[in-house]
C-alpha cells in the first residue's frame, strides 16, 4: 500500500468539465451495423433516485422529425421547425380569454411560481380563444389543490373566472377525413363554451375530443351538455388505453405577440411516443441547454411525469461522452482508457436499467453526455480505434467507474458505498499530480494585521529579506491585490483583506493552487458543520461541534467514520462524508482546527492546546504567556497561523469518489509511454480487455 504525505495547506480546483475545449462544428460520424444502441434519459422522475423534469420539451430536428408509435408515423414536422411535447395527465385551466394582453399578463405572473404555465390558441367563430393550463400533476387531489393556489396567484386577472382543475376524461365527438372537418367541431363545441381539442389517432384521421375531466363521475356530468353542443354527434368514450396525440396551438413562447407552434400532449395509460430523424441528423433540445443530440427519442410517462429518453449508437454516444469527460487535447492512450472505461460503464448499467426507462441519465449520476457540442476528431479516433472494447473480469463486464483525481493513491471498494469488490482494490496513483503542474504558485502570507490568507506569486514578490524567524517578506506589486482564504479565485466568496503596492507582508509558506489533486475547504463553523450534517447521518447530529477528528480511515487513508466532541458520527455509505460537509471533493481529508495546535515534546509527550487570547508559549527562557489572537506556530513542514476561532478546515487531496480509474492519473501514465490497455489494467485489478 502507498501511503500518502498530506500537506497541510491545499484548496480546490475545477473540474474536468471546464477544461474541456468547446467545438462548434459537428463532425462526420460512421454508423456501423452491429453496434449497440444506448439510452439515455434526459428528463426522467424515478421517485426514489432521481428526479429531473420539464413539464414541455420542445424538439428541433435537422431534416425534419417523423412522430407517431415505434415504426409507424403519424405526423411530420419540417426542417428545424419548433414543436412541444406534454403529457396529457392532471392539470389546471387557470384562466380563458380573447384578450391577448390579459393572457400575457397571466402567462408571465404564473412563469415566477411553481405552476408553470402553457397556453394554447383555437379558432372559433368567435375570433382567437386563448386558454392557460398548468401541471401536470400527478393526482386529482393535487390538481385541486392547485387550482386554489392559481386562483389566488391570478386573483387580479380571472375577473369572474374560477381556476378549475381538469384531467384526461373525454368524449370522443366524432372522428373525421381531415384536419379542417375536424376544427370545425372543435369550434362549434367551443362556441358552446366545451373545452374540445383534436386527437390524433393514426396517420390518416383526425377525432375531436371534448370535457377533459378529472374522473368518469365529472365526465358523465357533462355528456348532455357535450351532445348538445356537437348537434346530436354520438359519443364514446375514448379508449385509455390506447395512445393518442392531443394536438394544440401553443402560445406561450412570445409574449409580445401570440406566435402560434405545434403541441402534442401525449394521451395514454402507458404511452410510448417515437420521435425519429430519419435524415439522421442532429436534433435540439431546447430544455437541455439548447443541445443537439443524434439518434432519435422517445417520450413516456413515469410517476405522473414526462420522461424523455435519448437513443443512440453506442459509438456515437461515446463521442459526447469522452469529450465532455476529459480534455480532447489529452493524449491518445488517455482518450482510449476513458472510452473503453466508458463503453463499459454503459454496457454495464444498461443491463441494470436503473432509471426504469433507461439504464442511463446525462448527468455526473451516470456518466457527463451533452450531445454533438463537444466532439472532436481526437476523441472520435480515440472512440472508433476501441470500438466493442470492453473491460472483463470473472465472465462479466466491469461498470468501468473513474473519477477525476484519486489524490495519489485510488480509493478500495469498501470505502465509498461499503461494498467489497476485488476489481477495485487500492493502487497507487502518483501521477494525479500532473493536474497541478501547470499552475501557478501561491503565497500563504501573514499581514501586519495578523490576518493570514493567500496571494499568488504574481501578485507579489520576495524581497530577499527575512524576520527573526527566518520567515521571509514579501511586497505587493499592485494596489487593491485581493488576499483570498483559500489559494483559489473565488468569485462569490469575500476576501480577508487586500495589499496596496509596496505593502510588506510575511510568507508562511508556498502551495500550489488549488486543483484536483490538493484542495482545501473552509473554515466552517460549529454551526455551519451542524446544519451541514443534519438529515445525512445515520447518528444523532451533535448541537455543536467543539472538537472534530478522524475515528476511522479505509485501506488508502480515506475517511470511513468522523468523532465530535468523543461521539462516533456514523453515515450510510463512506462516499456520502463529501455532501455530509458540505460536498468536500474527496474523502481523503485531514481536519485542521484553525484554533488549535499540537507540540509534541520530550519523551514524545504530546499536548494539545487551544488559543483565546493569551497562549502559552516555550521560549529559551522556558514557559511564558503571550498575546496569542493569531498566533504564528513554525511547524516541521510550514508555519501555521492559530487563531482564536474555533473553526475547521478539511484539506485533502482527489477529487471525486477515487474508485476505479483516476483521470488525471490516466493522463500522468499516457504522457509517460503507458498503453491504454496498461492504464486499465493498472486501475482495474484482474481484468481483461475484450472486443464483443
Amino acid at each position: 500500500m502507498m501511503k500518502t504525505k498530506r500537506r497541510k495547506i491545499l484548496a480546490v480546483g475545477a473540474s474536468l468539465l471546464a477544461a474541456v475545449m468547446l467545438w462548434t462544428s459537428i463532425p462526420a460520424v460512421t454508423t456501423h451495423a452491429n453496434e449497440e444502441n444506448v439510452r439515455v434519459a434526459l428528463f426522467v422522475n424515478t421517485d426514489s433516485n432521481y428526479k429531473l423534469t420539464v413539464p414541455v420539451v420542445t424538439l428541433k430536428g435537422e431534416g425534419g422529425l417523423q412522430i407517431g408509435p415505434t415504426g409507424s408515423p403519424w405526423l411530420q414536422s419540417s426542417n428545424n421547425e419548433t414543436t412541444r411535447f406534454s403529457i396529457d395527465s392532471f392539470k389546471v385551466k387557470a384562466m380563458q380569454s380573447t384578450n391577448w394582453a390579459n393572457i400575457a399578463a397571466a402567462i408571465k405572473k404564473l412563469q415566477a411560481t411553481s405552476d408553470k404555465p402553457v397556453a394554447y390558441m383555437t379558432n372559433t367563430s368567435q375570433g382567437n380563444v386563448y386558454q392557460i393550463y398548468t401541471g401536470p400533476y400527478g393526482s386529482k387531489a393535487e390538481a385541486n389543490t392547485a387550482a386554489t393556489r392559481v386562483s389566488s396567484t391570478l386573483a387580479s386577472e380571472l375577473g369572474g373566472q374560477k381556476a378549475t382543475a381538469k384531467g384526461p376524461y373525454y368524449y370522443e365527438a366524432g372522428q373525421y377525413n381531415s384536419r379542417d372537418q375536424a376544427l370545425a367541431m372543435q369550434s362549434k363545441l367551443m362556441d358552446a363554451n366545451v373545452d374540445a381539442y383534436i386527437a390524433v389517432k393514426d396517420s390518416s384521421s383526425f377525432a375531436v375530443w371534448a370535457g377533459g375531466e378529472v374522473d368518469d363521475t365529472s365526465l358523465a356530468g357533462r355528456k348532455a351538455e357535450v351532445a348538445q353542443a356537437g348537434g346530436g354527434t354520438t359519443l364514446v368514450t375514448p379508449d385509455q388505453v390506447s395512445m393518442a396525440l392531443l394536438s394544440h396551438q401553443e402560445v406561450t413562447l412570445n409574449l409580445s405577440a401570440p406566435s402560434p407552434v405545434s403541441h402534442y400532449a401525449v394521451y395514454g395509460s402507458n404511452p410510448i411516443l417515437s420521435i425519429t430523424n430519419s435524415s439522421n441528423l442532429p436534433t435540439q433540445v431546447v430544455e437541455r441547454s439548447n443541445r443537439k443530440y443524434r439518434g432519435n427519442f422517445e417520450i413516456s410517462v413515469l410517476t405522473g411525469q414526462l420522461a424523455l429518453v435519448n437513443e443512440l449508437p453506442m459509438n456515437q454516444y461515446l463521442y459526447s461522452v469522452v469529450a465532455a469527460e476529459v480534455p480532447s487535447s489529452w493524449g491518445a492512450e488517455a482518450l482510449k482508457a476513458q472510452a473503453v472505461a466508458a463503453r463499459s460503464f454503459a454496457k454495464f448499467n444498461m443491463k441494470v436499467n436503473k432509471f426504469k426507462v433507461a439504464g442511463l441519465v446525462d448527468t455526473t449520476l451516470s456518466q457527463v453526455y451533452n450531445g454533438t457540442e463537444k466532439e472532436v476528431a481526437s476523441v472520435t479516433s480515440a472512440v472508433d480505434a476501441t470500438e466493442g472494447e470492453v473491460i472483463y473480469a470473472n465472465g462479466k463486464v466491469v461498470e468501468g467507474i473513474f473519477s477525476s483525481n484519486s489524490g495519489g493513491v485510488s480509493a478500495d471498494s469498501t470505502e465509498a458505498w461499503g461494498n467489497v469488490d476485488p476489481v477495485f482494490a487500492s493502487v497507487p496513483s502518483k501521477e494525479d499530480n500532473v493536474s497541478q503542474s501547470a499552475l501557478k504558485s501561491w503565497y500563504y502570507i501573514q499581514m501586519p494585521s495578523g490576518v493570514a490568507g493567500y496571494v499568488r506569486e504574481d501578485n507579489v514578490t520576495l524581497t530577499g529579506s527575512s524576520n527573526n524567524a527566518g520567515l521571509p517578506y514579501a511586497k505587493a506589486t499592485a494596489n487593491g491585490v485581493n488576499v483570498r482564504p483559500l489559494p483559489l479565485i473565488q468569485s462569490n466568496v469575500a476576501g480577508v483583506g487586500t495589499l496596496n503596492n509596496g505593502q510588506q507582508v510575511v510568507v508562511l509558506a508556498t502551495v500550489a493552487q488549488s486543483n484536483e489533486y490538493d484542495w482545501m475547504r473552509g473554515p466552517f463553523t460549529s454551526a455551519q458543520l451542524v446544519k451541514s450534517l443534519t438529515g445525512k447521518l445515520t447518528t444523532a447530529v451533535p448541537a455543536s461541534i467543539s472538537n472534530l477528528t478522524v475515528s476511522q480511515r479505509g485501506p488508502s487513508g480515506r475517511v470511513l467514520q468522523l468523532t465530535a466532541d468523543g461521539k462516533d458520527l456514523k453515515i450510510k455509505y463512506p462516499d456520502s462524508w463529501r455532501s455530509a460537509l458540505g460536498g468536500l471533493p474527496s474523502t481523503l481529508f485531514d481536519i485542521v482546527p484553525t484554533g488549535m495546535y499540537t507540540v509534541q515534546g520530550a519523551g514524545n509527550s504530546v499536548a494539545t492546546s487551544t488559543t483565546v487570547n493569551t497562549s502559552t508559549v516555550m521560549t529559551a527562557n522556558g514557559a511564558q504567556t503571550a498575546s496569542a489572537k493569531q498566533m504564528v506556530i513554525l511547524g516541521a513542514e510550514q508555519a501555521r497561523v492559530v487563531d482564536n476561532s474555533n473553526n475547521f478546515m478539511f484539506v485533502g487531496r482527489g477529487y471525486g469518489h477515487g474508485i476505479g480509474m483516476s483521470q488525471w492519473g490516466a493522463k500522468g501514465l499516457a504522457d509517460a509511454g503507458y498503453s491504454y490497455e496498461d492504464i486499465l489494467k493498472h486501475y482495474y485489478q484482474n481484468v481483461t480487455i475484450i472486443k464483443e
